[in-house]
């Protein structure tokens, strides 16, 4: 059993049924002391290595993150749960540069949404089971909280090479949340163990090296700045043009740390939550149509389009933004009228980009 609320046996069993039930896969306890890993993040933004993250560097939830009774005085417990999102039906478009790749989180429901409502069922369920209320606050992924750290301490799996936490039955596909209680739960033991080993695939398969290693103390290090999922998503600006070519066909997101690791490609099992399955038209969708549709938007349109889905993150703007990358890339000449659309963009950044393509499609034809 992964905890024991103390003195209550009986309702630990319920609580793991309960998680069950919701469709988590996996969960543990951990303790809410405070985090051990503060020079190494303190000194990972002093690098800059967050890039334009700069709610990562903001003093109160910097303070918050590595002192979880900051944000809940009277924590005494973390829960944790993890849910696999990993569809195996996916079509691998890779080899194919005229479809759009979209990183296989993103293909479903919002996780964030999806999670949280899952959080505070259980949290409902917690109270009326004690006949209490229970103090609690759910994190899914949006606030000054280190949820890998504390899904490695609650024993759920541990830091891969690639910075993802690995489970040893599932791999890493799979989303966490954090519910903070004042309740007294017995931790889970802590997973310990690195898996790795000597394997440096994702190191080797990022096309922008990214990924950097450990460090000293064995934590793995990245440069977010190279990192195409930074740069599809949470960079709002000009892309670097030394990673342009780098970016593929990616438009949102990026797995490939994620689909070389061994753990995956032997465990990963499809999930079966009917909110993660992959939306119509997010599986390798052919970047004519995408760009099509996206330039024939207004933002008002894309919000509507993208309701409910990660995607809507990136923005109209951002997103087509990654698909002129991705055209350029593909080099084909039938994306030429539309490049030369997106170059009437009212947003400078699409035309900056749609620029960038049809100079490289040109160039390359002529070549």
């Amino acid at each position: 059993m992964k905890g024991v609320m103390r003195g209550n046996m009986n309702l630990t069993r319920s609580l793991e049924k309960k998680i069950k039930s919701l469709g988590f896969d996996f969960y543990g306890i951990s303790s809410v002391d405070p985090s051990s890993h503060v020079d190494f993040y303190l000194d990972w933004l002093a690098r800059g290595a967050h890039g334009e993250m700069h709610y990562l560097e903001r003093r109160d939830a910097v303070d918050r993150r590595f002192d979880l009774k900051k944000t809940l005085p009277s924590a005494r417990t973390a829960l944790v749960v993890a849910q696999n999102y990993f569809q195996d039906d996916s079509v691998d478009h890779e080899g194919d540069e005229s479809r759009a790749i979209i990183a296989r989180y993103a293909r479903g429901e919002d996780y964030h949404d999806v999670i949280r409502g899952k959080l505070r069922t259980l949290h409902s369920w917690i109270n009326q089971s004690l006949e209490r209320e229970v103090q609690g606050v759910a994190y899914v992924d949006t606030g000054p909280i280190l949820e890998r750290e504390l899904a490695q301490k609650a024993g759920i799996g541990w830091f891969g090479k690639n910075t993802m936490l690995i489970n040893p039955k599932q791999g890493s596909y799979f989303f966490l949340g954090v519910l903070l209680m004042d309740l007294d739960i017995t931790p889970s033991k802590a997973f310990s163990e690195d898996h790795c080993g000597s394997c440096t695939s994702c190191l080797d398969s990022c096309p922008t090296n990214a990924l950097l290693g450990r460090d000293q103390d064995g934590a793995p290090i990245m440069d977010a700045r190279k990192c195409i999922s930074y740069l599809t998503i949470e960079h709002k600006g000009s892309i670097p043009i030394e990673l342009r070519e780098k970016m593929g066909n990616r438009v949102y997101g990026c797995d490939i740390c994620q689909e070389v690791c061994p753990w995956n490609i032997k465990f990963s099992v499809s999930g079966s939550d009917p909110a993660f399955m992959t939306r119509k038209g997010l599986d390798g969708p052919a970047l004519l149509d995408l760009a099509e549709q996206l330039v024939k938007m207004d933002d008002a349109d894309f919000r509507v389009s993208y309701k409910k889905s990660p995607i809507s993150r990136a923005k109209r703007k951002g997103l087509l933004r990654n698909v002129c990358v991705a055209m350029g890339n593909w080099g084909s000449r039938e994306c030429i009228p539309l490049l030369k659309r997106a170059m009437g963009d009212p947003e400078p950044l699409v035309r900056e980009h749609a620029s960038w393509a049809l100079d490289k499609i040109q160039s390359t034809n002529e070549g």
